[in-house]
């Protein structure tokens, strides 16, 4: 029963670090670039950011060579912030924008960079499935070519783009 267990965990966590058959990673990516202050522009719905707006997530480097990660948003519902700290780290090379990060102790997920903008200006993010997709800018707003960008490449990789929400700042 043990084996049973232990094979059925490692085939859990295991599938949150995989990624949409079609997309991949951003390589040469360079990590002191991305690091600071990201604003979340269009997101799909997931249970741990619903009904957030303002939402931002902040990267600074961990003593021990990973990233540390302040995600933040405000709930009008509750008149009140939320945040999450969480780590990540590299799944594979230090130069390829694929990582894994963590909320919740020892369960890690996927985020893995698919497309950012040379000026590391704006980023197109996705979790271990279609069902995980971020639009983040160091902007509070982008340009709306960089916003139909986003949209006709993430329907191209099969993400469902009618479900995108659009997050609002002040």
């Amino acid at each position: 029963m043990k084996i049973i267990l232990i094979i059925l965990s490692t085939l859990f966590l295991g599938g949150c670090l995989g990624m949409p058959g079609n997309v991949s990673p951003v390589k040469n990516f360079q990590l002191d670039r991305y690091l600071g202050k990201w604003y979340e522009i269009a997101r799909l719905d997931h249970s741990f950011e619903r009904g957030l707006q303002q939402v931002t997530a902040e990267y600074t480097l961990r003593d021990d060579g990973g990233v540390s990660v302040k995600n933040r948003g405000f709930s009008a519902e509750k008149n009140s912030w939320s945040e999450a700290i969480g780590k990540a780290y590299f799944v594979n090379e230090p130069d390829e924008a694929y990582l894994k990060v963590s909320f919740f102790g020892p369960f890690y997920g996927s985020y893995v960079i698919f497309e950012l903008d040379k000026n590391y200006e704006y980023a197109f993010v996705s979790g271990p499935d279609l069902s995980y997709l971020w639009l983040l800018s160091r902007q509070k707003k982008v340009d709306p070519a960089v916003m139909s960008n986003f949209i006709n490449k993430s329907q191209e990789l099969g993400f469902d783009t009618k479900e995108l929400l659009l997050v609002e700042h002040d």
